[in-house]
């Protein structure tokens, strides 16, 4: 009998263990982790084999990022005064641009994606906006907002949005015409439709548009705060370690960019996995 009982069935796998989930869900990560580990080494070998002044190892560099912005006390989180003036404002400008995209480009994205004559009369202009650079149209809001906030803003937003607007028409395209059968037979209202079937069946193509408008605006409120007018930033630390020849603050400007990009786009896939998760389960 317990022979019997303790013999599983043929043909039906056996449950993977705990620890062995664990250490497949680990190991990419330590693979990572390693593959970074192991390119520091290399940068920070190589660097201080050459000994030049424009490439100083990364030990150098991550100590005065902590000096420029990282020094504060323990109360502050260890930001310094600097925060405020290098790193806070490029944040709020890159968010305020990329919230208008992200708005703009899910309201039209779901009116044209919704009507067939729409997305056919939209698709050839809305190709052509995502074509042109993002940087050549910075002199458009130049002429249109003058330097400042307004125009930085602006010239985000109007390039973060067709990512966000294509992909979500093209998600709300290509719902499943028998869930909307469906949603007819329940008489659900348009609203209820759009809540409860369209959206979640457009999450993955809107997801994949907004990671694409993160990058874009990251790069365009450098761009912006490269420009004449701009008083703070991490693109106007550039420029003035730039100007003064500080090649270890531009190194540890582009690092901070790096760090900054990729939380940002790590916080966006953990956004991902747990909305598009909730939408396929409804």
């Amino acid at each position: 009998m317990s022979g019997e009982a303790d013999t599983a069935p043929q043909g039906s796998p056996a449950p993977a263990s705990l620890p062995t989930r664990s250490r497949a869900t680990a190991h990419p990560a330590l693979l990572r982790w390693l593959v970074l580990v192991l390119a520091v080494g290399v940068w920070e070998s190589a660097a201080r084999a050459h000994g030049s002044v424009y490439f100083p190892p990364p030990d150098r560099i991550a100590r005065h990022v902590r000096e420029l912005w990282f020094d504060g006390p323990a109360r502050h989180l260890f930001l310094s005064s600097a925060v405020v003036d290098d790193i806070l404002p490029s944040l709020g400008r890159m968010a305020a641009g990329f919230a208008s995209a992200v708005v703009a480009g899910i309201v039209l994205g779901v009116a044209v994606g919704r009507s067939r004559r729409a997305y056919a009369l939209a698709n050839p202009v809305l190709q052509f906006a995502r074509a042109v650079p993002p940087p050549a149209l910075v002199p458009v809001f130049v002429v249109v907002f003058a330097f400042g906030t307004p125009m930085q803003i602006a010239s985000i937003a109007f390039s973060a949005v067709w990512p966000v607007l294509i992909n979500t028409a093209a998600g709300v395209r290509n719902t499943d015409p028998l869930r909307l059968d469906v949603a007819g037979v329940l008489r659900l209202n348009t609203a209820e439709r759009l809540w409860f079937l369209v959206l979640p069946s457009a999450l993955p193509r809107i997801f994949a548009g907004l990671r694409l408008s993160l990058s874009l605006s990251l790069i365009l409120m450098v761009f912006s705060e490269l420009l004449p007018g701009t008083a703070n930033g991490i693109g106007f630390t550039l420029t003035e370690a730039q100007t003064r020849s500080d090649l270890l603050t531009v190194w540890a400007a582009l690092v901070l960019l790096g760090a900054l990009g990729y939380l940002l786009n790590t916080g966006l896939l953990a956004i991902e996995k747990r909305l598009i998760g909730r939408g396929r389960a409804i």
